[in-house]
């Protein structure tokens, strides 16, 4: 994982045409930027004419509507002639509601041992017969090994993927998917709401042997620092300096604490895991939809603070993921939409969707549920198409992203992603620093984060911000320059004090110190 930034794509919105051979089209420019992983939103066939991809139900059919399946393998090899890596997300704890004839074949596909889950019925991991139902699942991510050259999967939801087995059926599709992959590495990472530590520790240390996982504890802080918004699943979250420092040294937030949302406690021990084992974001496909109306999350706060948890996304330690459009600051919104169904069975689907939605206060009142897109509506779809001549229009943004890419590809300190190699402090409200470390000390950066006002630290009883003997800190890097439509600011650090300009992300490195050496000069004169 070293080293990935993913970018999330759903193929039908991706491009205007909405299928494979335009996306393939795309690819060069996202290799171009320095995204690295491309991770198509699942595939898996359905009826109907768009949708997310979440209620497949012919598992070995690539979707029929984004073009064939040699379309498809053209689009993989085409990202690996540019570099990029394509990994697939798939669904393995629920079929899908229309089209499901799974039960004529065998009972023995669903299970009675555990609840249904808010989508479909359990599947039969477990409990008797279950042979052949677990082969059945091993074998489609052998498929889209083998068949189409993945280089690995997401796995949806794993939380809801029940399985009481000595060894954890995504652990067994993600070990025969390696195997099947052989002599290619390829990458699985986890969405985990319980957030199991198990899931990203070793086999033999009975693990379930993945590379990642989906944090979403970053971004429920980000959101929170950025917009304010404590409500429904952010009830948790402060948006606080310390949490960004923790998410940088830990990974997830909540590791067995209590978690008032759930009524419960959240999460297990992950300390002294890898910190890119942690996909972390400020978008992707659920939370820009789960603002009801798709709004992205650069319309919801400041441009400055927008720019400055860009950088901090960007340049931190974990595995950063971009939605598809976030690096151009898209204006199109991303909603949920799905085709399938007759008419009661759409009309079920929206009325789940927007209970689902009235978790949030905001979005419960009669005001805001008569304004919700209905998702089986074809405008509600097409709305949500990219429009590429955004890369031009807001081309500040795009230049901001870019610089990123290139310094986290480039810098000695932002690639490493070393273990325990990050450390951090908290300067003040919305103020903190983080410290990435070199071997001897003489290479050392800072990011230094202001979310708040502008800011002059005096005294700085600090330590992470002490340089070595003759050296100073030097600026590398500023969200507010005026290249990305920030008010150049002045220097950060000087030998008499710190000044954090307000809503803006820095990044510094170490210099030999000249000015002392010149003052020593005039002195001898």
């Amino acid at each position: 994982m070293k080293g990935r930034v993913i970018y999330e794509m759903h193929v039908g919105t991706f491009t205007k045409e909405g299928t494979w051979r335009a996306a393939a089209g795309q690819l060069e420019e996202l290799a171009r930027i320095g995204i690295t992983v491309v991770e198509m939103m699942p595939i898996a066939d359905f009826p109907g004419n768009f949708g997310w991809g979440y209620d497949g139900v012919d598992l070995f059919a690539p979707f029929h509507v984004y073009g064939t399946p040699d379309d498809l393998r053209a689009f993989v090899d085409r990202a690996h002639s540019l570099g990029l890596a394509v990994i697939l997300d798939v669904v393995y704890n629920h079929f899908g509601p229309d089209g499901n004839y799974i039960r004529v074949f065998s009972d023995h596909y669903f299970t009675k041992r555990y609840e249904e889950n808010e989508w479909g019925e359990s599947i039969n991991f477990d409990g008797a017969d279950a042979g052949p139902v677990r082969e059945f699942f091993i074998t489609n991510g052998r498929y889209w090994i083998d068949e189409f050259h993945f280089d690995g999967f997401r796995f949806d939801a794993t939380h809801e993927v029940k399985d009481s087995s000595g060894e954890y059926i995504i652990g067994a599709i993600g070990r025969t998917a390696r195997e099947a992959a052989k002599p290619r590495d390829i990458i699985l990472i986890a969405e985990n709401e319980r957030q199991e530590g198990k899931v990203i520790q070793p086999r033999e240390k009975g693990g379930d042997d993945l590379d990642a996982v989906w944090n979403d504890d970053f971004h429920h802080a980000a959101v929170v620092a950025l917009t304010g918004k404590r409500e429904g699943y952010y009830t948790d979250y402060l948006g606080s300096s310390q949490e960004f420092i923790s998410a940088a040294k830990y990974g997830y937030l909540f590791q067995g604490q209590p978690y008032f949302w759930r009524q419960g406690r959240r999460g297990t021990l992950t300390f002294g895991a890898k910190p890119e084992a942690f996909v972390s974001f400020i978008e992707n496909h659920d939370q820009v939809a789960n603002t009801a109306a798709g709004e992205r999350l650069r319309f919801q706060t400041s441009p400055g603070r927008y720019r400055a948890m860009t950088g901090l996304l960007l340049l931190g330690p974990w595995t950063p993921l971009l939605f598809q459009g976030e690096e151009f600051g898209a204006s199109t919104p991303f909603t949920f939409f799905t085709d399938i169904g007759d008419a009661p069975m759409r009309e079920a689907i929206r009325k789940g969707r927007f209970e689902s939605l009235a978790r949030f206060p905001s979005l419960a009142t009669k005001e805001a549920q008569d304004r919700l897109p209905v998702p089986s509506d074809p405008t509600v779809f097409d709305s949500c198409r990219l429009d590429f001549s955004e890369r031009e229009g807001n081309k500040e943004l795009y230049d901001l992203h870019v610089d990123l890419l290139r310094l986290r590809r480039e810098d000695s300190r932002f690639r490493e992603q070393r273990t325990n190699g990050v450390d951090g402090a908290v300067l003040g409200p919305a103020r903190f620093v983080l410290r990435y470390f070199s071997e001897d000390n003489q290479d050392d950066r800072l990011l230094v984060v202001n979310l708040g006002k502008l800011s002059e630290l005096n005294p700085v009883p600090e330590p992470l911000l002490a340089p070595p003997p003759g050296l100073e800190w030097k600026t590398l890097w500023s969200s507010e320059s005026a290249r990305y439509g920030g008010a150049e600011t002045a220097t950060v650090a000087t030998q008499n004090n710190w000044t954090l300009p307000a809503e803006a992300t820095v990044a510094l490195r170490l210099i030999p110190r000249q000015r002392q050496q010149n003052s020593r000069n005039q002195r001898s004169s």
